[in-house]
């Protein structure tokens, strides 16, 4: 990466339906990260996750990383970027290998893995993640870790996602363009979710949900595993798209409005003088109480909460949150939209920012950055399961040599 060393700085790349946004991190001496450049474009070529135009994406990738670069003093050569869409489905699926040497091992758990993962899926869909729930041996269930466990049969329940071929190969061709390469394509609610959520929440019982602007993504997680996936197409854009069309208003007037007038509750709004919302082309000005805004947009984050509800039923796990439920992404920010949510769903509920990470406030404290931040967390994630020392490599595939020795002979 150029002036810096390359070997602590990683990039997410949160490539959203209104915005493009770029955050660049190092690792500090306690593998902490710290937020050391952020950049942001407006995003015209994405659609509910879709590359729908591929030059205008290139452009907001361009401009996003190129601003984040300036901040850094760094060249950025490879990101961790995030995929969403309704495209992407989840399942969760069982896996059946034997022990083959009497303890657990390590082989043996990719074996079992393997075998959860060889699922039924359409031609055009692709497999993103394969993640483990818990695994059993000779039947006794609940192990989170079994290697070194006696036994001569091993179970894996694992969720399993997969994504469009074709979706995954636009955003490989936008960043490829760019000069740039993907290290990996990562869920966009996986990412939220190692930024905004705690272990206690994910132990108990929590569901996540982050409010984008073309997506709406859901991720439960219970015992502190993932167990539920589902993506909405509704979102914060469809809030803009009210207000347009209520006040006969052009749609970049109603996101200025909504960003700067814009609540869920009436007890919310301001108590000020009435706003003046702008005509469409010759019409003049008109001004309205910002009452009159909140009964536009309270009902569209009630129906959207109400789809939300219906897949948390759908999914059987919406007597299992304990922990409530998390709230994170652009449009989740909007004053009154937590007690909004408390109301319908009945559960405790937060707004979820980016936690265990320093640098720079801005990005530090914005749930809009919650997905790139939690990029660079699962990047330093993958980075450590990916790059053993030369000594504990040697010794890694030695250990393997010897469990394929004793398991064939």
């Amino acid at each position: 990466m150029g002036r810096r060393e390359q070997q602590t700085l990683m990039v997410g790349l949160d490539i959203g339906t209104t915005k493009c946004a770029a955050v660049i991190g190092q690792l500090n001496a306690d593998d902490r990260i710290e937020i050391i450049g952020h950049g942001e474009s407006p995003s015209r070529g994405m659609n509910r996750g879709d590359v729908v135009n591929i030059e205008q994406t290139i452009h907001a990738i361009k401009r996003a990383v190129e601003a984040a670069e300036l901040m850094a003093n760094c060249r950025a050569q490879s990101l961790y970027v995030c995929i969403s869409g309704t495209h992407v489905k989840s399942h969760n699926s069982i896996g059946i290998a034997p022990v083959r040497s009497g303890s657990v091992s390590e082989r043996d758990v990719d074996s079992v893995m393997d075998a959860g993962r060889a699922i039924a899926i359409p031609a055009d869909q692709k497999i993103l993640h394969v993640i483990p729930q818990e695994f059993a041996v000779d039947g006794r269930e609940g192990i989170l870790d079994p290697v070194g466990m006696h036994g001569v049969r091993l179970e894996a329940k694992v969720h399993v996602i997969t994504g469009s071929i074709s979706a995954a190969q636009n955003i490989h061709k936008c960043v490829d363009s760019c000069g740039m390469k993907v290290d990996k394509l990562i869920l966009q609610h996986i990412a939220s979710s190692h930024a905004t959520l705690l272990p206690d929440e994910r132990a108990l019982g929590v569901c996540l949900i982050d409010i984008g602007g073309g997506t709406t993504d859901i991720a439960i997680y219970k015992g502190g595993t993932i167990r539920h996936t589902a993506v909405l197409p509704i979102a914060g854009n469809q809030v803009t798209n009210d207000i347009s069309v209520a006040f006969r208003t052009p749609v970049k007037s109603a996101e200025e409005l909504k960003l700067a007038h814009g609540v869920a509750l009436p007890q919310f709004a301001s108590s000020r003088d009435e706003i003046e919302v702008p005509g469409v082309g010759d019409q003049p000005s008109r001004r309205l109480s910002p009452l009159t805004l909140v009964e536009v947009i309270k009902p569209r984050y009630e129906e959207l909460f109400s789809y939300i509800g219906r897949e948390l039923y759908r999914s059987e796990w919406l007597g299992h949150l304990a922990s409530g439920i998390v709230l994170t992404g652009g449009a989740a920010q909007m004053p009154g939209v937590v007690e909004l949510a408390e109301q319908v769903f009945g559960l405790p509920v937060r707004l979820g920012l980016p936690h265990d990470v320093d640098g720079i406030k801005e990005v530090v404290g914005n749930p809009a950055y919650s997905t790139a931040v939690g990029l660079l967390m699962y990047g330093r994630q993958d980075r450590a399961q990916a790059s053993p020392t030369p000594m504990q490599g040697f010794a890694y595939w030695l250990q393997r040599a010897g469990e394929w020795f004793k398991g064939s002979f």
